[in-house]
């Protein structure tokens, strides 16, 4: 799995959190790491970006980001906004393929959603995807809702012939209530892909140190982690 895609069912679930994990669990198993944000939107030229926020929680990454636009908008609302030019998906996966190159792994972090626009012509994050003839993993929300976007997140990688990696729980609750403790054991089933972990409500508000240490306690051995998905469903089971 040299390049890894990182996507999610929406915006502020997690997703920066979750690819600072996958880099960190990399990192302790022995790996090199390169990520790749396609498009960082919402922050201004000197502001740190997701990709220096993955940096600075995992470790020794290769951080780096194709454009950045001002506004926290869609990637190509924001370019046509500030009248820049956008990112296209074939930009994203020439990086990326450059980058695996030179690491053992490269994570491509997406912008919102698996759809989210980049450029005026509909390109997205799933056509950079299909370029790189990579895998998709899933961040997903824990709560009431998160089936349904689920399902149409790992239909459509389907329906385009991509292969959805499996599914993270971008930020797991201290005190789940009812609907999210059912949703360990409907994820799988409604993506047709494995849940390969749950990040702790509040993960990247640990230190660096902590982080590191902690973050392959929350992925499943296919992300070079140790997290066991059949204990974690058991043990939360309503």
């Amino acid at each position: 799995m040299p390049v890894l895609v990182i996507t999610g069912t929406g915006t502020e679930i997690g997703k920066t959190v979750t690819t600072a994990a996958v880099a960190a669990a990399a990192l302790a198993a022995g790996r090199s790491v390169a990520v790749l944000k396609a498009a960082q939107t919402g922050v201004g030229p000197d502001e740190r970006g997701d990709a220096d926020e993955v940096a600075r929680l995992a470790g020794p990454v290769t951080a780096g980001e194709l454009a950045r636009f001002p506004e926290p908008l869609a990637p190509g609302t924001a370019a046509r906004r500030a009248g820049m030019a956008p990112v296209h998906p074939h930009e994203v996966a020439e990086r990326a393929a450059k980058l695996a190159t030179e690491h053992d792994l490269v994570l491509v972090e997406g912008a919102g959603g698996l759809l989210v626009r980049f450029d005026a012509a509909g390109g997205t994050l799933a056509d950079a995807a299909k370029l790189l003839g990579a895998p998709v993993l899933v961040v997903a929300q824990a709560g009431l809702g998160t089936l349904n976007v689920t399902e149409l997140t790992a239909r459509e990688l389907r329906r385009r012939g991509l292969e959805p990696a499996g599914v993270v729980i971008g930020s797991w609750p201290a005190a789940p209530d009812l609907a999210t403790r059912c949703n360990v054991a409907d994820l799988p089933g409604v993506a047709a892909a494995p849940l390969l972990g749950a990040l702790p409500a509040g993960a990247g508000a640990l230190s660096p140190t902590e982080f590191r240490a902690a973050a392959p306690t929350w992925l499943s051995p296919r992300l070079d982690g140790t997290w066991d998905a059949e204990a974690f469903r058991v043990r939360e089971a309503p």
